[in-house]
């Protein structure tokens, strides 16, 4: 008899989890408050049925799991009963814990995965594949926190136990504060219209996570204000110190920050190589390379799409694993593409 799995909340993480979960035998009740969303995660197999409510989702469920805005899990909680196993997947967890103290079986985590995009049409069984997953450990039974971590392991997630305070301060410096940094320099740079006609790859990059879901990050930096606002204020103590350094022209002062930052970045990269695709204002490029990825069988791990100034076209990234780097350029060169060196 298959695991059944109740999903409150089927946006972008909700189907997600949804369809990760029927892919491994779970059978999954969907309920969300805005009917078209759940409406549309059933037609796109997240769920197997649509519950009528809470309860009628969490009846007869092994599993429940929280996947609503993180005011809206905190809600939900406070009137839940269950003696079913609960998680969640939240992006702050103190007050997540708080609210969920009542219950019998209650391992509060947090999936490290999005996408800029919200709602159940960007959701995908895969998002969880080598995403590191925090189970928060502060009072969950033994037992509960295996069997979460063995479902998350099946969704091909990895799953890390943590704490819910020092969970709040690492995610308000290596997720939160990256959103409002980036945040304020599209601000910044959009006040200027030269600048933005300038702004290239490199500006984008940075920016990326600036088209996230307002309304949600709302929510999360609300919840984690004390962390984010220490993050916050020790991010403008250092750039101050590098406005002093640029200020007096202090050349080895420089070098020591940027050295420094770009050891530690480049310990994070995964071991893959670029090979960088000119493609050219013309229908069929982007055809001509699925081609060739696909003949050269390489594993595709990234992509970025770097525009031309002024027209179509560009440069193609492609970043792969490094032994499979030539197998995919000579299937480029054989589709009649130029390549571009690239780091």
């Amino acid at each position: 008899m298959s695991p059944h799995a109740a999903i409150l909340g089927t946006g972008l993480i909700g189907a997600s989890l949804g369809i990760a979960l029927r892919a491994v035998g779970w059978e999954v009740a969907g309920w969300d408050p805005d009917d078209l969303r759940l409406g549309a995660a059933l037609q796109m197999g997240a769920v197997d049925r649509m519950a009528g409510g809470i309860d009628d989702a969490v009846s007869g469920a092994d599993l429940v799991a929280l996947a609503g805005p993180v005011p809206a899990i905190i809600q939900t909680l406070g009137g839940l009963t269950t003696d079913a196993l609960v998680t969640d997947v939240g992006g702050v967890k103190v007050p997540v814990l708080e609210a969920g103290r009542h219950l019998r079986r209650f391992v509060p985590g947090h999936p490290m995965a999005g996408r800029e995009t919200s709602g159940p049409a960007g959701a995908s069984g895969s998002l969880f594949r080598g995403a590191t997953w925090v189970l928060v450990d502060d009072e969950a039974a033994g037992d509960d926190l295996e069997e979460v971590g063995r479902i998350v392991q099946s969704l091909g997630a990895d799953p890390v136990k943590m704490g819910a305070a020092a969970h709040d301060a690492a995610v308000a410096a290596a997720s939160h504060l990256p959103h409002v940094t980036a945040a304020a320099l599209v601000g910044l740079v959009g006040d200027d219209e030269r600048a933005m006609a300038l702004a290239a790859g490199g500006f984008r990059d940075l920016t990326r996570i600036a088209m996230s879901d307002p309304s949600w990050w709302i929510d999360v930096l609300v919840a984690n204000r004390g962390p984010v606002v220490g993050e916050l204020r020790a991010l403008g103590e250092r750039l101050a110190g590098l406005a002093a350094h640029i200020e007096h022209a202090d050349r080895e002062g420089l070098e020591h920050v940027l050295v420094q930052a770009r050891t530690i970045r480049s310990a994070m990269a995964p071991p893959v190589a670029g090979v960088g695709v000119i493609l050219e204002d013309r229908p069929g490029e982007i055809a001509a390379v699925g081609h060739a990825l696909a003949v050269s069988h390489v594993d595709l791990r990234d992509l970025q799409l770097r525009h031309a100034t002024h027209g179509g076209g560009g440069v193609l990234t492609l970043s792969v694993r490094a032994d499979e780097a030539e197998a995919l350029r000579s299937a480029l060169r054989e589709e009649g593409f130029r390549l571009v060196e690239t780091v």
